[in-house]
């Protein structure tokens, strides 16, 4: 039987599915340019109003905080984006705002919603006026908590992801709601094809939190949990010149983990075993960084070494 003809093979970058779909975003710091860059990369066309920069600052200046604390960071989440300055605030913003929202497919805000609704862009205003308009809003919390005041590390505090006094080694709210809220964009635009109207969509820092805090709560990455520490294979270590994160958890993984460290194992039950923890520790302490990397290739264990 003839099979079908094989389709080219095409990388994830040359994907554009929302292609033709136009955004703007109103909405500053890392969550909504982060959402942004996404939907750019997914083919959309992104267009950003900012705020005018601060009274006493250079004209180049950015109204978006990031712009200010980190220029980097703005300038990476910010290519290829064409961003305008407009005075929500004034009647001539508010003219050059309405012409945008006129062509445009997506909003994007990430305003409390009482200041949206001083500034006329409360949901019902909107769709009154731009009835194929659909508007996704990141907020801190959700519903009537939308106008508490937080922040990324509020939010995974309250998830229950901040331990000790040490800081989360990333912006993990604000980056998951970034994901949230170009998931958002991309049900707006497929909604809008089978109804042919706007919709409006809510998007929670804090309920980006507590999705990545699920793996948590559900205890795999507690102490006694299998990616927490109790799986030998599971864990980081040191070595003779650095660190070494190992992560053989299945069982093939886990046992060429052993037999390199002259174990003998049980099955997965010897893995949680004091005794196993032990000899693993005193094995990879007596290698180096460059003999690791080696036995990783080797013997098909996955590990990563670190200065």
């Amino acid at each position: 039987m003839n099979s079908a003809p094989t389709p080219p093979a095409r990388s994830a970058a040359a994907l554009k599915p929302l292609r033709g779909v136009r955004v703007l975003s109103l909405a500053l710091n890392l969550p909504g340019p982060a959402a942004l860059m996404r939907l750019r990369a997914m083919g959309a066309h992104c267009l950003k109003a900012e705020p005018p920069a601060p009274r006493g600052t250079p004209a180049t200046t950015s109204g978006d905080p990031m712009g200010q604390y980190n220029p980097t960071a703005y300038a990476t989440l910010h290519g290829g984006i064409k961003v305008l300055t407009v005075d929500l605030k004034s009647e001539q913003g508010q003219t050059r705002l309405h012409k945008e929202l006129a062509r445009t497919d997506v909003l994007l805000t990430s305003f409390r919603p009482s200041a949206l609704a001083k500034l006329g862009l409360g949901w019902k205003a909107l769709h009154k006026a731009y009835p194929a308009l659909s508007v996704v809003a990141i907020v801190g919390a959700p519903g009537a908590r939308a106008e508490e005041p937080g922040h990324d590390l509020t939010y995974l505090a309250e998830a229950d992801l901040v331990t000790g006094l040490d800081l989360p080694a990333t912006l993990f709210a604000d980056m998951g709601g970034a994901l949230m809220a170009s998931e958002a964009a991309l049900k707006a635009v497929l909604a809008l094809k089978t109804s042919g109207k706007g919709s409006f969509q809510e998007v929670a820092l804090s309920d980006a939190a507590a999705w990545l805090a699920l793996p948590r709560n559900w205890g795999l990455t507690q102490p006694r949990g299998a990616v927490g520490g109790a799986h030998a294979g599971y864990r980081v270590y040191p070595c003779k010149d650095g660190r070494v994160a190992v992560a053989a958890l299945e069982p093939h993984f886990a046992a060429s983990l052993c037999a390199a460290a002259g174990v003998t194992t049980g099955g997965m039950a010897t893995l949680f075993q004091p005794a196993t923890h032990q000899a693993i520790a005193s094995f990879l302490a007596g290698q180096t960084r460059k003999q690791l990397d080696a036995l990783a290739l080797a013997r098909d264990i996955p590990l990563h070494t670190l200065a």
